[in-house]
């Protein structure tokens, strides 16, 4: 497949389908969690990500590296060398760059061309909160993912996400949901982050935005329930899809010894079977 010539979309459609997956592998690498032979070194953060990537590529559907772990150690280079490996070694996996912008304007058009056009990325997570003006900019890139900030795993989403919004008392979350499936998704490139800690939010998520890709993180080390997962975000016309389920901690620090790749490996295909067999189950 050559992901260039394919939306983030059809891009996704392609992995679920060719690689029997929807695990994404979250890259979060924390310089002091590192084995001890990437600790110090110039390209530590590249060199661990690309041994992690190459362990689990045939056991996910997404790769998602975060921006900040990048960023901290001044390793945005690293970051640009990793997504152009992933994206010449794996084309058929989309990447996801996790930096959840959320500003206006030119600024937006600048974080829009970083995404896309600096890093390469498939998709971006952007954050809603200043309305259609922080989306718009990264419409404005063809065939590029949009995956907005809905319902998220943290605790404190609820401060703000579960307010009333209207007379019928619609929590926010909601009329994000309703927003993206209707009026803002012009170019059929928009996605939703909403987190595996809620799946009776997944749920009602799912009931509005009908067969648009959720990515869902916490699962692994946040002890999101996979079962409950995929019973709440599934499609059921398309089992064993529209949903993008990401791990980061649970894979990549699997082992802090020399079998972290293996390790890690190992974490991935348990997994994504546990996610087929619940996507089996909810059949």
């Amino acid at each position: 497949m050559n992901s260039s010539s394919n939306t983030f979309i059809q891009q996704l459609q392609y992995a679920w389908a060719s690689q029997g997956s929807m695990l994404c592998v979250g890259f979060d690498p924390d310089p002091k969690r590192l084995p001890a032979r990437f600790q110090g070194k110039p390209e530590g953060l590249y060199e661990f990500c690309r041994e992690i990537a190459d362990a689990t590529a045939d056991a996910v559907c997404s790769f998602k590296p975060q921006f900040a772990y990048f960023a901290s150690q001044r390793a945005e280079a690293q970051l640009e060398k990793l997504v152009k490996y992933l994206k010449d070694k794996y084309p058929h996996i989309p990447v996801i760059l996790d930096s959840k912008r959320g500003d206006i304007g030119s600024t937006a058009d600048h974080y829009a061309l970083e995404a896309f056009e600096r890093y390469g990325a498939d998709a971006v997570t952007v954050n809603p909160y200043m309305g259609f003006d922080t989306i718009e900019p990264y419409l404005k890139h063809a065939g590029k993912g949009v995956i907005i900030l809905c319902r998220t795993s943290n605790p404190g989403g609820s401060d703000l996400q579960f307010l009333n919004v209207s007379p019928n008392g619609e929590p926010l979350y909601l009329h994000v949901a309703k927003l993206a499936a209707q009026e803002w998704n012009a170019s059929g490139q928009i996605s939703l982050v909403v987190g595996a800690t809620f799946p009776e939010e997944i749920a009602k998520v799912r009931a509005i935005v009908g067969d648009m890709p959720l990515l869902i993180p916490g699962i692994g080390a946040q002890g999101g329930d996979i079962e409950a997962t995929v019973r709440a975000g599934s499609i059921a016309n398309k089992p064993g899809t529209g949903m993008i389920i990401n791990s980061s901690r649970a894979i990549l620090y699997a082992s802090s010894g020399n079998d972290f790749a293996q390790a890690a490996r190992k974490v991935a295909i348990t997994t994504r079977d546990a996610l087929k067999a619940a996507v089996s189950n909810s059949i």
